[in-house]
């Protein structure tokens, strides 16, 4: 049976619930695309099931943040998923804060070695600085969701070197999160 893989793209492109901006960049554009680069990625594998928060770049979830919040975990949770990646992309006032991140509710858990292998991936391929594991147990989608879920931080959006990632790579960060994925589930590339 397919492993059903919920692919949250952080935030909405107007109204409530918007992302981080910074270097000419929106947070909630970049989430789209890398969210739906993943989707086709995971798509074209016969072992994964995939649905994505946002079918549209206009697709906006919710009436409130709270709403919103909400709408993207009862979505998972209705499916049901079997593992929830929220993606986002950090922000600082110091423009030198860089650096790729996974967020967790808890430590020893299935959601944190996920969460390992993903970052692992996207530094390696990417070159990224590794910010490590965060634990986040506060976060609405991490605590309400009803199965493994990570929270990705992509890259910092303030920051120079990993904005131009984000804008000119946006497909190497979901080909990493894929690779994360199949290292997680030890699963093989698909053969050409």
């Amino acid at each position: 049976m397919a492993i059903r893989i919920f692919i949250d793209q952080g935030h909405n492109p107007s109204g409530w619930n918007t992302g981080a901006e910074g270097s000419g960049l929106r947070e909630q554009d970049v989430t789209f695309v890398v969210g739906a680069y993943l989707a086709d990625l995971l798509d074209q594998d016969p072992r994964f099931d995939v649905r994505v928060s946002r079918d549209t770049p206009d697709t906006v979830l919710g009436t409130s943040n709270a709403s919103s919040l909400t709408r993207r975990v009862d979505m998972a949770n209705s499916w049901p998923a079997d593992y929830f990646l929220s993606i986002h992309c950090n922000a600082s006032t110091l423009p030198s804060a860089n650096g790729t991140e996974a967020c967790v509710y808890a430590q020893y858990t299935q959601s944190y070695w996920l969460g390992e292998h993903i970052l692992h991936a996207i530094v390696s391929s990417m070159g990224t600085r590794d910010r490590g594991m965060s634990l986040r147990p506060g976060l609405y989608v991490l605590r309400k969701t009803q199965m493994p879920s990570v929270l990705i931080e992509l890259a910092f959006i303030t920051n120079a070197e990993d904005a131009a990632l984000l804008a000119s790579d946006p497909y190497g960060f979901a080909a990493a999160i894929y690779e994360g994925l199949l290292s997680y589930f030890d699963m093989a590339p698909l053969k050409e």
